[in-house]
């Protein structure tokens, strides 16, 4: 199958630099998108900065926890298609910070929902929170759609509120012809994380550095998956949102399958093979940190409304993410080109397929 949905499509990404922002901003604009994104320069990472994001969409640094701001820039670009992802992403920074952290998540999703709610060319908007935002009871049973929202922690918790706050907008106060959706998905694994205290960039700097990498929670289990699995969802939502405001205004989580569940220090004996890394795993826990030990997602909903599933395990997914970093730093290759390379591989296999000379493409813009 081949899809042409979005081409020429009037598309807005929130975090459009970020980590999941700059894959979904070059997998659009392959797809021949009218890609818009926004996002702050102090969230430039070395994937958005390699990728040169901003030359690759037109971008502009707006704050979304900036309502006026917001609402004037989607007055001025009115976009079709909006996928909010700018958001504060890592625990740690909640702990920290949590005032900035609910004034971002919170607060800047609402002013993402009353923009779009207010501007009538937005007939879609795809709000990503997170797995964190389900009350977690340390079960092995996964949690579905319908579960009680209520994160225990600063991070999980303004995911909670945020996704609260969506729903009071899908009951009660979006226009109609706006659909509204939300994706919760699980905790995402790829080339261009560079996030601190995250298992993936914390390998790769400690190869880099030839020092033994410290786990705080080794044993703890999470619904591991490539970046490219849940990206394929929030496409396949969006549009269906955009075709059915009423049908699709609702929550889908996107993980693994259930019989995929890993530890964290499965992961990073996996990933360190691939990398082909002698460096010792030492076990460091931070008491001050509040971490569960079990974390698993329902994925039966969007496999059975949305007709999306994950097409890489969770040992494809390590693999896949330690070939780019490999790639990148011990083979020296362009970043740019490797990210292309590997979404033209998993495409192939989705119905949102890229069709023409993708890189060029890019290049010549």
């Amino acid at each position: 199958m081949k899809s042409n949905f979005y081409r020429n499509k009037k598309i807005l990404i929130t975090g459009a630099n970020g980590f999941k922002g700059t894959w979904l901003s070059l997998w659009l604009k392959l797809l021949g998108a009218n890609v818009y994104g926004i996002g702050l320069s102090e969230h430039d990472t070395f994937f958005s900065k390699n990728i040169n994001i901003r030359n690759v969409i037109k971008f502009k640094d707006v704050d979304i926890t900036n309502f006026k701001n917001i609402n004037n820039f989607l007055k001025k670009i009115n976009p079709e298609i909006i996928f909010h992802l700018a958001g504060q992403p890592l625990v740690f920074n909640a702990y920290k910070n949590p005032i900035k952290t609910f004034e971002t998540n919170s607060n800047g999703t609402l002013n993402i929902l009353e923009a779009s709610n207010n501007n009538k060319s937005v007939k879609s908007l795809l709000c990503i929170t997170s797995d964190k935002s389900y009350k977690n009871i340390n079960t092995n049973t996964p949690y579905k759609e319908t579960d009680i929202l209520m994160g225990d922690d600063p991070y999980s918790a303004s995911k909670s509120s945020a996704d609260i706050i969506i729903n009071s907008y899908q009951k009660t106060l979006k226009r109609k012809d706006l659909g509204i959706a939300v994706a919760r998905a699980g905790n995402v694994i790829g080339g261009g994380d560079f996030s601190e205290n995250r298992i993936i960039p914390d390998i790769v700097e400690s190869i880099r550095k030839n020092q033994s990498i410290n786990l705080r929670n080794p044993y703890a289990t999470r619904p591991w998956q490539h970046v490219l699995d849940p990206l394929n969802g929030y496409l396949i939502l969006a549009k269906k949102t955009f075709q059915n405001s009423k049908a699709y205004s609702d929550a889908f989580n996107f993980g693994p399958e259930r019989k995929e569940k890993m530890s964290v220090i499965k992961v990073c004996k996996k990933f360190l093979k691939y990398a082909r890394s002698d460096i010792k795993i030492l076990i460091k826990k931070n008491k001050n940190i509040k971490e569960h030990g079990k974390l698993l997602l329902s994925i039966e909903k969007s496999k059975k409304i949305l007709k999306w599933k994950p097409l890489y395990s969770v040992e494809n997914s390590i693999f896949k993410t330690s070939e780019w970093y490999v790639d990148i730093f011990k083979n020296k290759k362009n970043p740019f080109q490797i990210t292309v390379k590997q979404l033209i591989e998993y495409s192939v296999k989705t119905s949102f397929r890229i069709k023409h000379d993708s890189e060029k493409k890019i290049k010549s813009n």
